[in-house]
């Protein structure tokens, strides 16, 4: 048995090594021509090499001409010729062929491929508009092609961040050509008709190769030795046996495994490309068009624009918000992008990218496939998906962590952001019912060391606007505001209907907010037509003294939402009811008075919201 155990496991790994040798002779690294760059792996030829010798989309091949030159070919037929690859520090030095990059430019589409560009070109990246004009006309702040010039006729081309940010714009003669992806400026006002790209895919290139030399020389020493000898060679024979044996367990385990070991390769590998386009890009008004399958799916409609699905691969779904074209588009998109393109928080909505092309502007946000809080927030009769299907348990998850994202707005981010918005329609929901803050179209930002905003007006919805927003006999807005806006959404989502109601039976039920605080004043039974299961009445009472604590008359009388979501977070017997806000209509008899009868208390700085 020993014998044919050894020969067994002889002819295995004696097999295995011949195919692997076979493999590393295919894959061994070669050259288009002796002073070429090396190819190896993660790249291939094409034209020499097997598939699994690189990974996809690091496929070289070689021109046909005699002089051979390495060709790297990126998604939309963009050809380019490689001057150097550096396996350390995972770049590649490519150039144009023919001196004329700009030719190529619009075909280029670097987020389809597994490259990006160097991170030393990365700071300056940029899109441009390439226009054709009259060679009389000056140039003061773009960039002339010669390559693609005509007699009488010059191309030039100029940065979007001129012409659509600043408002500076190429001479009136000069007619549009095509735009570009975001590129680097390097590439675009440099003469050099070369740049470096990188890939973050892993170097892991591994083999196995084992001998087993050493064992076949023990084993016919064995039975050619002399008799005196035998019992020491069969003891070495023995353990060296025992230790190929080992050997050969460990390698047919790592073959076995070795297809396990590649899929969850390409499962990091997909997931580090979703992750990359996840990042904050600019797209052209093109790729919006191919995201959404010409605007095929539409998904919601709102005053300030349509909402289409896209999809920016096969597992990354998004949400593009086109902008309606009229005057105050210029602002809103610019607090938007300004706001949300640098917050990352599990509760506020991420903005993955943004389109400004001309007058076309668009908003592309992840996709949350729940929709917004507002179809969640009433109990509609003869509707079966209303607030308590939700259950009280996810509704207190749900207000907790709207409040958590407005608490990172006021204190986790460079600026203090006023959303200025807060309301069922702009919470978006994820597949976990998550709740995420969207739509910063109104948001003012200011610095952390003040606490209010100058508004030349209000804005906002009838019903979640503070008082002092309409009116600043109640003080001035300030990050209270969105406390005020919290609270309303927050009674809303228990009481399970609009806080003005008018609807109800009894008139004394019309405003929520005034009936629900009478009636725990008075320890009264709420007799709200609510599922209640037993230990969950105090967390609704709760949730009914948070929110009547944030929709304090005076934004002084307001908690922090740092204090919103302690008290959320916090026993149910650690709160005490608020002071009546309402106290002004109970105390006028003549019904002249609807504000509360008590001095302006507001120790807040007026100061410019910051751009």
């Amino acid at each position: 048995m020993l014998i044919v155990a050894l020969r067994f496991l002889f002819i295995f790994i004696t097999s295995l090594n011949t195919a692997e040798a076979d493999d590393d002779h295919q894959c061994k690294p070669t050259r288009c021509k002796h002073n070429g760059p090396v190819v190896s792996f993660p790249f291939r030829l094409i034209d020499g090499q097997p598939e699994h010798c690189g990974y996809p989309g690091f496929e070289l091949s070689c021109t046909p001409n005699k002089n051979r030159h390495t060709v790297l070919e990126l998604p939309r037929s963009v050809r380019l010729f490689v001057k150097h690859i550096n396996y350390t520090s995972q770049q590649i030095h490519v150039y144009d062929p023919n001196n004329c990059l700009p030719r190529q430019l619009p075909d280029l589409n670097i987020s389809a491929s597994p490259f990006q560009f160097a991170m030393k070109m990365t700071n300056s990246l940029d899109s441009f508009s390439y226009f054709n004009c009259s060679s009389a006309e000056r140039v003061f702040y773009g960039s002339i092609f010669p390559c693609l010039s005509t007699h009488g006729y010059q191309v030039q081309a100029y940065s979007d961040t001129y012409t659509t940010l600043i408002g500076l714009l190429p001479p009136s003669s000069c007619k549009k050509m095509y735009d570009t992806s975001p590129i680097p400026r390097d590439v675009i006002q440099s003469s050099k008709p070369d740049f470096y790209l990188q890939w973050l895919k892993p170097m892991c290139a591994c083999s196995a190769r084992q001998g087993i030399s050493l064992f076949i020389s023990n084993y016919k020493h064995m039975h050619t030795g002399s008799k005196s000898t035998k019992l020491v060679i069969t003891g070495v024979s023995l353990v060296s046996f025992l230790v190929v044996l080992i050997m050969g367990i460990a390698i047919y385990r790592f073959h076995n495994s070795n297809k396990t070991e590649k899929e969850n390769q390409i499962k990091i590998e997909k997931f580090l490309q979703d992750y990359w386009a996840l990042k904050p890009t600019r797209y052209s008004y093109a790729d919006i068009k191919r995201i959404t399958n010409q605007f095929k799916d539409k998904v919601g409609q709102g005053a300030h624009g349509t909402v289409f699905k896209g999809r920016l691969s096969n597992d990354i779904l998004v949400a593009v918000k086109i902008l309606n074209n009229f005057k105050c588009n210029g602002d809103e998109f610019i607090n938007e992008v300004r706001s949300m393109g640098t917050i990352h928080h599990v509760n506020v909505a991420r903005l993955v990218g943004f389109c400004a092309d001309g007058v076309r502007r668009a908003l592309v946000y992840e996709f949350l496939p729940n929709g917004s809080l507002d179809k969640y927030r009433f109990s509609v009769q003869g509707q079966t998906q209303s607030r308590n299907s939700l259950g009280w348990e996810k509704l207190q998850g749900i207000a907790l962590g709207i409040a958590k994202g407005i608490d990172y707005l006021h204190q986790g981010c460079d600026q203090r952001i006023i959303h200025l918005g807060i309301k069922p329609h702009n919470v978006l929901l994820d597949h976990n019912f998550n709740p995420k803050i969207s739509d910063f179209g109104m948001a003012k930002l200011c610095s952390k060391e003040h606490s209010a905003i100058s508004m030349s007006s209000a804005r906002g919805t009838i019903g979640y606007i503070a008082p002092e927003v309409l009116s600043r006999n109640f003080g001035n807005a300030s990050y209270k505001s969105d406390v005020y806006s919290f609270g309303m959404l927050l009674l809303e989502i228990v009481g399970g209907r609009k806080n003005t109601d008018g609807r109800a039976e009894n008139t004394s039920q019309v405003y929520f907010p005034e009936w629900v605080y009478n009636h725990l004043n008075k320890e009264d039974d709420l007799g709200m037509e609510i599922d209640v299961e037993e230990g969950q009445s105090k967390m609704i009472k709760k949730l009914i003294i948070v929110g009547l604590w944030c929709i304090q008359w005076y934004p002084v009388d307001r908690p922090s939402m740092n204090k919103v979501v302690r008290m959320l977070e916090g026993g149910d017997g650690d709160l005490v009811m608020p002071p009546n806000p309402f106290a002004s209509k109970e105390i006028s008899t003549q019904g002249t008075s609807t504000v509360p009868r008590r001095p302006l208390q507001s120790a807040l700085d007026i100061i410019s919201e910051a751009f």
